[in-house]
């Protein structure tokens, strides 16, 4: 969408807050702005300390059968990210 949208569009964008700002970086040179939808500029910390080692651990625990820093989400908080997941995937 953004790609294809003319110069002097505006997009707010609600997502890992790295993700926006090299957003923000590609399409600026093509006059279009992308701001974060995040107006205090907090990070999530758990998404930004995830690296390939503790990754591998976690796939390591998994086929192990064990579960480690499991997460629970409330079922109309789950439906919901999948509607949004589900869009995000539809675009191509």
């Amino acid at each position: 969408m953004v790609r294809e949208a003319p110069s002097g569009a505006m997009f707010a964008v609600g997502t890992e807050i790295h993700l926006v700002n090299r957003m923000g970086k590609e399409f600026a040179a093509e006059g279009k702005k992308i701001i974060t939808l995040d107006d205090s500029g907090c990070l999530c910390t758990t998404m930004f300390r995830i690296s390939p080692q503790h990754l591998c651990w976690v796939l390591e625990n998994l086929v192990e059968g064990n579960v480690v820093n499991q997460i629970k989400v409330k079922d109309d908080v789950k439906h919901w990210a999948h509607v949004a997941l589900d869009r995000m995937l539809e675009i191509q």
